[in-house]
């Protein structure tokens, strides 16, 4: 083995079909160079075992820029594996030593049923947002940068929100599986702006039931969620969260 190459063990979750049941499985690479990604690591796996054959190991991916939000691996123990703010995708070999080994398992999550392998159904989501994550009152058409008046710090704020690409790590670092930071950050992002005003209170109501119906945990204030998320969502789109689903509460009581 070359000083360009590492050798890595992998303990990679295998798991047939959706309520099969699985188990860990055990691989070994001698030439992993340490400028690969974390998926192209897995294409070689992958290569191997078509060369041999064997049924090669199921995961998301799309853009493979961190920008899509499917390379939804728990690694380690950790979702997205371990530097801060970085999707498995922009995960390099360089952050890990020859003789490591690895293990690789899907999200754990009611609300994320596994498919195969790595691969999680996060059908939740799309369904959390279809309840109400958009605006769909007239807005007009597009207007000049500065003809609506927000003030910066709001502007900002939602910028920050609207950067969650909805993976789902916070779902699977939360001992709860709860998904108030992913609907937070949803909530937040149009509730900063003038043009999510209008549907503001039907919005924040329809989601939370969506989230509650699809079996999402609550919140327990651990903080897993925000420390695990690759576009680092503050914890504050919780407390966001919490404050327009009182206002909007309270405001159906009146």
């Amino acid at each position: 083995m070359s000083d360009e190459t590492m050798k890595i063990t992998l303990n990679v979750w295998r798991q047939r079909a959706a309520g099969a049941p699985g188990s860990f499985q055990t691989y070994t690479l001698d030439d992993v160079s340490p400028h690969m990604s974390f998926l192209e690591m897995l294409d070689v796996l992958n290569e191997r075992l078509l060369a041999k054959g064997e049924d090669p190991v199921a995961f998301d991916h799309d853009c493979r820029e961190g920008i899509c939000g499917a390379c939804s691996l728990v690694i380690d123990g950790q979702p997205h594996g371990p530097r801060r703010g970085t999707t498995t995708c922009q995960l390099h070999m360089r952050s890990y030593r020859s003789g490591d080994t690895i293990t690789i398992e899907p999200w754990r999550a009611a609300a994320f049923p596994v498919l195969k392998d790595l691969m999680v159904d996060r059908g939740a989501f799309d369904r959390v947002i279809a309840s109400g994550g958009y605006i769909s009152v007239h807005t007009g058409g597009a207007p000049d940068a500065n003809a609506l008046p927000i003030g910066k710090k709001s502007a900002d704020e939602a910028f920050d929100y609207a950067a969650c690409i909805g993976c789902g790590a916070c779902v699977a670092a939360c001992p709860n599986a709860s998904a108030m930071l992913f609907v937070g950050a949803k909530v937040a992002h149009l509730a900063k702006l003038p043009q999510g005003t209008v549907e503001a209170r039907s919005r924040v109501l329809n989601m939370v039931q969506a989230m509650d119906t699809e079996g999402f945990g609550a919140c327990t204030n651990h903080g897993e969620c925000s420390a695990v998320c690759p576009k680092e969502i503050p914890l504050k789109a919780i407390m966001t969260l919490n404050r327009e689903f009182i206002r909007a509460t309270v405001s159906a009581e009146e």
